[in-house]
């Protein structure tokens, strides 16, 4: 099937399902983007959409959503909070 073609069947269907402006364009980058929230390694979801080199894909694609941000957040903030055992450099050598 050419590209053209697919686009034009995406017109018909993105306007029978009241998508209103959505892209062709826009699927590949949502399902990109749900495969790495899935956890499918990078090196996978490169090859799957067919670019050359994995540092692409996250570039583009790896944005990390908020609830990734919030959760690094937290783990940061609870090790900055729990205690941890100092041990002076002399005691470490004996």
């Amino acid at each position: 099937m050419s590209p053209r073609t697919l686009v034009n069947y995406w017109h018909e269907i993105r306007k029978a399902a009241g998508l209103g402006s959505l892209r062709f364009h826009d699927l590949r980058h949502t399902a990109v983007s749900l495969l790495l929230a899935l956890g499918v390694p990078p090196h996978v979801v490169r090859e799957i959409v067919g670019h050359s080199d994995v540092k692409v894909t996250m570039m583009v694609y790896a944005h990390g959503n908020l609830d990734e941000k919030a959760a690094a957040l937290i783990q940061l903030g609870g090790a900055l909070l729990s205690p941890v055992a100092v041990i002076p450099a002399e005691e470490r050598e004996r």
